[in-house]
């Protein structure tokens, strides 16, 4: 999905993840319109303002707390072991707000995806951090194929970039997932 302006974004990822009702029209998933269940099924990640990590913090702190949100062992040393089994232990002591736009993307969704119940991620505007649109495409094409609904919310200009690079699949499904299926109907204001 593709939207410019600096909080509807957000928005648009509030609604889509059940945490906002809209003005009019509904969000269904499974063919019903079910709030709660969207709550519980789909994750927001990397949201401005709402589930975005704050700047300071380190990142084993941000991985230390999205380990304990997904029910797992969330002590310092378990958030070390998490990351330097993806690659990233280097990171642990760095501010979230200093970490590569690759690395701080991969990691956020990683752990959402960890959460139980969770079959879906809602990302917000990746673009704002910077770096190449199509690392974080792929990302998302990476998270449908091992089965997650993904929407991603950005703005024109990545749209513009991923078209010469993905032919045409921006904004289109990348294939059918196991996660259910959501709907939007009339028009959220």
């Amino acid at each position: 999905m593709c939207e410019e302006t600096e909080q509807r974004p957000t928005v648009l990822g509030l609604l889509a993840s059940g945490r906002l009702r809209p003005s009019a029209g509904e969000v269904a998933i499974d063919g019903r319109v079910d709030a709660a269940s969207l709550r519980r099924r789909v994750a927001l990640v990397d949201a401005p303002d709402v589930s975005d990590p704050d700047p300071n913090v380190l990142v084993a702190g941000v991985v230390a707390e999205e380990l304990m949100f997904a029910g797992r062992r969330s002590d310092p040393i378990a958030a070390r072991r998490w990351l330097a089994g993806r690659g990233f232990d280097e990171l642990a002591s760095v501010p979230i707000s200093s970490v590569d736009p690759a690395a701080r993307l991969r990691i956020l969704c990683e752990l959402a995806a960890l959460r139980e119940g969770v079959e879906g991620i809602v990302l917000v505007s990746p673009d704002r951090h910077g770096g190449e649109p199509a690392v974080w495409w792929g990302l998302a094409e990476e998270l449908a194929e091992r089965g997650l609904a993904v929407l991603v919310i950005a703005g024109r200009a990545s749209q513009t970039a991923l078209a010469a690079t993905t032919r045409g699949r921006v904004g289109r499904p990348l294939k059918p997932s196991r996660a259910g299926r959501l709907r939007r109907t009339g028009v959220a204001r």
